[in-house]
């Protein structure tokens, strides 16, 4: 089979491994589609993010979904020939963290597509994958497997709402409009939301979270008053959604939070400074959140029933051979939101 590995930063390369075959509990899946991360291309662009490096050769990928090929012993409940979205949220279950339901911060997790641990965990980007059969999440009819392969980040961003608590009649505001951005545009509506403002610097991915639910877009780099005024009477806001990982996105957004608002950071960036003074005086709550587990569930749910529908965010698929193209077209936030190989 065909898989997309990176050797290096802008060294990515189409290999050929050899297949296996499923186990007791596990299924086979031909992969047919699958969205480039933003993972996928901070290892592309850098060679990784932070401290994490890639530093053996290693599969990318973890937005995936395929046809069941075929059935391990004592598979029950799915069938040769369904559809599936694969999640790539592979905990212990056995850690103290899983005991507690927190399989997120799994002490041995195996996330697709990861150079986390040594040796790298080798991702979903290949056109055969053994999976656990709870891994699997029936696709409905009529929803094309282009969709079903965006429950992964849907499911980043239903756990990220959920970090937030209730959005229940609360503004909202989403800084970073990527395709997390604006799926988390998507999910705050779905919660409940009564207000969302969003910002950005380019307005090409502004007029996409206009039209997928934001209520206002700012473009702070050509219009940073219009968000300042929002910051009247010690804020405006009730929550922040930030994921951008922009320094500048996190300090705008804290003088625009309400006292008691809460930040909640999806975006991944460097080591940053925080006006400390404006967090205590504001009583302000800083959260992280981090991937998801049970959310992948309600994400194919959602997208099943077409509460929540992706399809505007897909700007183009590529085939399998033309990975290096898309990886391209992909960073390019003033043509792409998100790009898919087809496998």
């Amino acid at each position: 089979m065909k898989v997309v590995v990176i050797h290096a930063a802008r060294d990515l390369r189409i290999e050929e491994r050899e297949e296996a075959a499923a186990g007791p509990g596990q299924v086979e899946i031909a992969i047919e589609a699958g969205g480039i991360c933003g993972s996928d291309l901070h290892y592309y662009q850098h060679g990784g993010f932070g401290t994490v490096r890639v530093r053996e050769p290693m599969i990318l990928g973890h937005e995936v979904a395929g046809r069941i090929a075929a059935l391990g012993e004592g598979v029950s409940g799915l069938a040769i020939g369904e559809r599936v979205a694969v999640s790539p949220s592979r905990p212990c279950n056995k850690c103290s963290y899983c005991l507690q339901g927190l399989q997120n911060h799994c002490l041995d997790m195996r996330f697709y597509g990861s150079a986390m641990p040594m040796p790298h965990i080798q991702g979903a980007f290949r056109q055969r994958l053994i999976a656990e059969a709870w891994q699997c999440h029936k696709v409905a009819d009529g929803i094309a497997i282009e969709e079903a392969a965006f429950a992964e980040p849907l499911a980043v961003t239903l756990h990220a709402v959920a970090r937030a608590g209730s959005l229940l009649g609360r503004r909202v505001l989403v800084t970073g409009c990527g395709p997390i951005g604006v799926l988390t545009i998507m999910a705050a509506r779905a919660h409940g939301a009564a207000e969302i403002v969003a910002t950005d610097l380019a307005d090409t991915v502004l007029a996409v979270a206009g039209r997928l639910g934001a209520d206002r877009t700012i473009n702070v780099a050509s219009n940073a008053s219009a968000l300042e005024a929002f910051a009247a009477n010690k804020g405006y806001f009730d929550v922040q959604f930030e994921a951008s990982g922009s320094e500048r996105a996190v300090r705008a957004g804290l003088d625009v939070l309400k006292p008691r608002g809460v930040l909640v950071q999806l975006g991944l960036g460097g080591d940053m400074s925080i006006p400390q003074n404006l967090v205590v005086a504001k009583e302000i709550e800083l959260r992280g959140t981090f991937r998801f587990h049970e959310e992948f569930a309600l994400a194919v749910a959602l997208i099943n029933r077409r509460a929540i529908d992706p399809r505007p965010l897909l700007t183009r698929v590529f085939p399998l051979d033309d990975a290096t193209k898309a990886f391209e077209l992909a960073g390019d936030r003033a043509r792409a939101m998100k790009v898919q190989l087809s496998f």
